[in-house]
């Protein structure tokens, strides 16, 4: 089977990694390698997932990759599932953060902050010649096949994103840079369920061409 290739830190620098989860009350706070280990194992479970996605890895996989032990992994996750869902939360987080760093950019235009995102996202997908496409997509492809909890969480995310998009063609639309008709809200359901189809093609052919066919068509539906 095809191993991902460039898993190693450089070619993950830029995957989300939660950070560790707050210690109870009572217990000593966890050693730096403790954290390091569940770094270790998120970084290794994202660049697995975003290239093969859920299914077709195993969680002794990801413990090889990551170099750490099986007690280890069970010391924070309960199992795969829980595993995937810590995942798919950081992501979320991650993204929305991303998002954030574009969508709130003064020295941009609502409209050039979104044609950013855009472009951020596709050099993202580039660094790692488009083998990796959007965590979220490849779950909501598999969900057939997946935990029946993945669903609300896959769907807050995309709803998340959606939210904080609208937030950017709302005020594009109050400074008269698109027409005053168009709903952001629809806008933006319409952006993501578009946008997520155009990754999705991209990872698939291996190239950016589906990015742009997708983003000028947006563009040109807002009359930019």
């Amino acid at each position: 089977m095809h191993r991902p290739a460039a898993i190693a830190a450089s070619a993950v620098a830029d995957s989300p990694v939660a950070e560790p989860p707050a210690p109870r009350r009572g217990r000593p706070p966890r050693a730096p390698a403790d954290a390091h280990a569940r770094q270790q194992l998120m970084r290794a479970g994202l660049a697995f997932l975003t290239e093969r996605g859920y299914s077709a890895v195993g969680v002794d996989e990801i413990l090889r990759q990551a170099g750490v032990p099986k007690g280890s992994f069970y010391h924070y996750f309960n199992g795969k599932a829980a595993f995937g869902l810590a995942l798919i939360e950081a992501y979320r987080a991650y993204f929305a953060a991303r998002l954030d760093r574009c969508f709130d950019d003064e020295t941009r235009d609502p409209v050039s902050r979104l044609r950013a995102f855009i472009d951020d996202a596709e050099r993202g997908m580039a660094r790692h010649g488009f083998r990796r496409g959007c965590l979220i997509g490849n779950l909501g492809q598999e969900m057939g096949a997946l935990p029946e909890e993945f669903r609300a969480a896959l769907t807050l995310a995309l709803e998340d994103w959606q939210a904080r998009t609208a937030r950017c063609l709302r005020l594009a639309r109050d400074q008269g840079q698109i027409d005053p008709q168009h709903d952001p809200d629809a806008l933006a359901a319409f952006f993501w369920i578009g946008w997520e189809g155009a990754v999705l093609r991209a990872k698939l052919e291996q190239r950016a061409a589906p990015l742009h066919t997708f983003a000028a068509s947006f563009f040109r539906l807002i009359g930019h």
